[in-house]
């Protein structure tokens, strides 16, 4: 149900088509951002309007409000937004560490969100009440898949771009780690899904060429839809 067709190159500039169970994405696209399933101020007639052809929701915030249990019971994330085009969700990685290292609360009242990071996945508290969450590859999976965007990325860890090299590679080794703990979840989830569904692994190494040279022929290999680079706007300069 996935397939790209590469229509025109320009030098390094590439233009195609991207086929997906909800239609046709033509690529480069800008991508709406509807966190919680919702582009804020606009209604589904204002994005079909401006011929929106793919949404992005986050898996963090719909695992915590209103909960992805619910969203599969009430027919999944297009019936839940009014939505028939395609959908695309993060893993809600970058969430989980980024909110644990705002400065300041989001808005008052706001609880201080920690993390914990293991070789298995990540211990946190939400931002919203404190209450205590356990995110790892194989519940990620779970997660998007009852969520039921038509592209998924894999649970990886994003990491500070202050970083010291040595934990921008163990942070990468996690990432391949969970990156092939996705894809044999995802599979399985995916034969018994009548609405097929396509994992994007992510490539990270922070700011380091050789690493991210590493990350992308390793991301590669898992011969995966399409392939993510993540590791960008997280506090590395302009330059």
């Amino acid at each position: 149900m996935f397939e790209f067709n590469l229509e025109k190159t320009q030098n390094t500039a590439r233009a195609g088509t991207l086929t997906t169970p909800h239609g046709n994405i033509p690529t480069p696209i800008f991508m709406p951002v509807g966190t919680r399933a919702t582009v804020k101020t606009l209604a589904t007639n204002d994005l079909e309007d401006l011929n929106a052809k793919i949404i992005l929701a986050n898996t963090y915030h719909l695992y915590l409000r209103p909960g992805h249990k619910l969203i599969k019971e009430m027919g999944g994330l297009h019936k839940w937004m009014n939505w028939t085009h395609p959908i695309l969700t993060d893993s809600g990685g970058f969430q989980v560490f980024s909110l644990a290292k705002e400065k300041r609360p989001i808005k008052e009242n706001a609880v201080k969100a920690k993390v914990k990071i293991t070789e298995n996945g990540v211990e946190f508290s939400s931002h919203k009440d404190g209450s205590k969450h356990f995110f790892s590859p194989k519940s990620v999976m779970e997660i998007e898949h009852d969520i039921g965007a038509d592209i998924i990325m894999a649970f990886d860890e994003c990491a500070d771009a202050d970083s010291s090299k040595s934990y921008f590679i163990d942070a990468m080794k996690r990432t391949h780690d969970w990156a092939k703990i996705c894809k044999i979840e995802h599979e399985k989830l995916n034969q018994n899904q009548d609405i097929k569904q396509a994992l994007f692994p992510i490539v990270q190494g922070g700011i380091h060429k050789d690493l991210r040279i590493e990350s992308a022929k390793f991301i590669n290999e898992l011969n995966c839809p399409g392939n993510a680079i993540g590791g960008l706007s997280v506090g590395e300069s302009k330059e």
